[in-house]
Formats: C-alpha cells, sequence, structure tokens
C-alpha cells in the first residue's frame, strides 16, 4: 500500500463520485479533494495494517525456528541417550574386551652408544668415502672386542689441512676384513644403514645429504632385485648400486 499513488479525483472517470458530493455549498474541486481525503487515509490504515501483518508474520518465522531448533535438540539427546545405552549393553555383554589392561614392564631400550671403528668415524667426520661394512654387526662387535682388548695406544703423524697432527693408531688403521659394499650381504646392508644414519646425524652432516643418501639407500631395500631368490640378480643390484 505505501507504494500506490493517488488517484487524480478530478478526472473523468470519477465524475460520478464527485457529482455525489457536490452540492450548493460544495463544489466539484472540493469534492475531488473530500474522494482524495478518503483515499488517503484508507491508504494509511491499509499500511498499517500490512506493517503489523509483516511485524506478526516475522515473529511466527522466527518462533518457528526456535521450535525446529528445539525439536532437533531433542531428537539429538534421544539419540544420543539410545547410542549410550547400546554402548552400554555392549560393554557389559563383552565386559573382557572392555577392561582396562594394566600396563605392564617392559624392556628399556638400548641406549647405549655403539661403538664403531675410529677409522670410519674419521672418514665421516672428514666427509669421504667409507665402507657400509664398519657399521654392519659383524664389524660392531669386531670393534667392541678390539677396544677390549686393545693394547696399543700409540700416536702416528699425520697432515691434516697443511697441518701436521697426531691421532691414534686406531683411527688410522682399516679393518682387515672389510668387505665393499657391493658384496656386502642384504641382512647386512639392512643392518648398517640404521647405524651409519645416526652417525652421519651425529657429525653434523648436512639434513639434505642424509635425506638424499636414506632415499637412496632405501630405494635399493624397495627394489624388486632385493627380495629376489635369484642371487645374480640380488648381486647385480648391489654391484650396480
Amino acid at each position: 500500500p505505501s507504494l500506490l499513488i493517488c488517484s487524480d479525483f478530478m478526472s473523468e472517470c470519477y465524475h460520478a463520485s464527485r457529482t455525489t458530493f457536490v452540492s450548493a455549498t460544495v463544489t466539484e474541486a472540493q469534492a475531488a479533494k473530500s474522494l482524495q481525503l478518503v483515499w488517503v487515509a484508507s491508504n494509511d490504515d491499509l499500511c498499517v495494517q500490512w506493517h503489523q501483518q509483516v511485524v506478526e508474520d516475522e515473529r511466527l518465522h522466527a518462533e518457528q525456528e526456535r521450535l525446529a531448533k528445539e525439536e532437533a535438540i531433542r531428537l539429538q539427546q534421544i539419540l544420543q541417550l539410545e547410542e549410550d545405552a547400546a554402548r552400554a549393553e555392549e560393554k557389559k555383554k563383552n565386559r573382557f574386551k572392555h577392561t582396562d589392561l594394566l600396563m605392564q614392564p617392559r624392556p628399556i631400550a638400548n641406549e647405549d652408544d655403539t661403538l664403531v671403528s675410529y677409522f670410519a668415524l674419521r672418514k665421516i667426520d672428514k666427509g669421504v668415502f667409507v665402507e657400509l661394512y664398519y657399521w654392519t654387526n659383524n664389524n660392531l662387535e669386531d670393534a667392541l672386542v678390539s677396544y677390549s682388548t686393545r693394547d696399543d695406544d700409540g700416536m702416528i703423524p699425520t697432515e691434516q689441512h697443511g697441518s701436521m697432527v697426531w691421532i691414534s693408531v686406531a683411527a688410522s688403521t682399516p679393518s682387515k676384513h672389510v668387505v665393499p659394499d657391493h658384496f656386502l650381504l642384504p641382512a647386512d646392508f639392512t643392518q648398517a644403514i640404521p647405524h651409519i644414519v645416526a652417525a652421519l646425524e651425529e657429525h653434523d652432516w648436512p639434513k639434505q645429504c642424509v635425506l638424499m643418501l636414506v632415499h637412496f639407500w632405501g630405494a635399493i631395500m624397495t627394489h624388486l632385485y632385493w627380495n629376489s631368490n635369484d642371487l645374480v640378480a640380488q648381486r647385480a643390484l648391489m654391484t650396480y648400486q
């Protein structure tokens, strides 16, 4: 109603309506004005009714939303109660399955440092090639036995970075039993990798280099030939790594 425009009551189509109000004391223009006042009053009343209806519709809509939310919450609570009851019943039927288990004592992981050949560690520290053999279980055991029985703590001179330094005999002597990488058995290779990775990290090798080697060795151990029954295929993989 607020968008309606008042008609022109002086137009010909309202002649009959004006005539009704015309008298000896009321002119046709005054009659048209009276019609206009009646229309405005009626339209104002319609606007008030329209606004009241809009407010009521909004109230009803809000009330419906509130009731819908309350109903959803009620249904969710019912569902939760049903699920809780079902879980309680399931626990009752299978009480041993849901019995809390006490943590039993377990062996503590061996945190002792691995004893590695001085010769191999110097190679790692200098960043030069060293055989994986030095980190196999066999050589680690040999290094431990050698350390426990070694009597020779002699020193020999060597040149490092243009200067003469003294190092122990053990640090300058390679193992007599060293095995080239391509002759390592898969089991020995697998044993050596975690130890040498730890040694690289302890000697502050760049993380990018360590990660590159880890990916390289990992690719070898996941190769099709790694678990092959064909010894020639295994040897080929180790030779051409």
